[in-house]
């Protein structure tokens, strides 16, 4: 019951993006760590390829997915969405940061120091929104479960 509610909000895209930032913050420290080592090549992680593998998790996750054996689709807006059993977590979820090695490109550039911090900058802003939304998220639930107002 608590992991199709928790599944049907936005908690577990908002883990996966809390868990990219914090891969790319890691890479983007080395970046400006080893900037003045001779054949040193800037690497990142492609935020595109992240936010593509995200959407289709997102949208595979939303599908609507038969109710019973009629034929009847339900939403996920329907009650009765959260009464199906779900598979034990959520696979195309889970598959969004399988492997962030798979999205590290090298850049063969010579990028300054200014382009990493602000890079680094524009991580953490993205890192602390999702955290933030997260902690919303982790109230409504609990007012909900406690039935508070």
């Amino acid at each position: 019951m608590y992991e199709s509610l928790f599944n049907s909000t936005a908690i577990p895209a908002l883990e996966q993006v809390v868990g990219f930032a914090q891969a790319r913050h890691q890479v983007l420290a080395g970046n400006i760590a080893n900037l003045d080592t001779p054949g040193y090549r800037v690497r990142d992680l492609s935020v595109e390829d992240f936010q593509n593998r995200l959407r289709e998790a997102i949208q595979a996750r939303d599908r609507p997915r038969p109710a019973s054996a009629a034929g009847q689709f339900v939403s996920p807006g329907d009650p009765a969405y959260l009464q199906k059993p779900t598979p034990k977590g959520d696979v195309k979820m889970a598959e969004v940061s399988r492997n962030p090695k798979s999205i590290l490109y090298h850049d063969d550039s010579n990028v300054g120091i200014e382009h990493q911090v602000t890079e680094m900058v524009k991580n953490q802003m993205l890192h602390n929104m999702a955290l933030t939304i997260m902690t919303s998220q982790f109230r409504l639930l609990e007012a909900a479960i406690s039935e508070r107002v």
